[in-house]
């Protein structure tokens, strides 16, 4: 009769091992579940902003053309000054961006 007390002993340890693994998969379950929601939610927001984003520079780009300035020089004349700034370290971006905005305007003053 003790080998099948053992046997119970041993049933039972396993029972118990099922049913933590089957918690823990349920609470697996459960996370993937909530990321899975996080990422759509997040998803929809990014497409929201980049509506947002796409309507502002349709805007900005409608202006600048009003004003006669060339949107993809005074965008590529701002990649130039931040690619200096950044290359000597002298200059910091919000003043490269500044000096490139003065450039700008007298350049459309012109």
């Amino acid at each position: 009769m003790v080998g099948l007390g053992n046997t119970k002993q041993k049933i039972q340890t396993m029972i118990d091992q099922a049913e933590k693994a089957y918690t823990k998969m349920n609470e697996v379950r459960d996370d993937v579940d909530e990321l899975r929601n996080r990422v759509e939610h997040t998803s929809d927001q990014v497409d929201a902003v980049s509506h947002e984003l796409a309507e502002q520079r349709a805007v900005i780009e409608a202006l600048a053309e009003k004003e006669g300035i060339d949107v993809d020089q005074a965008i590529a004349d701002a990649v130039i000054d931040d690619a200096e700034s950044s290359g000597e370290g002298g200059q910091s971006g919000a003043e490269g961006s500044a000096d490139a905005a003065t450039d700008e305007t007298a350049t459309s003053n012109d």
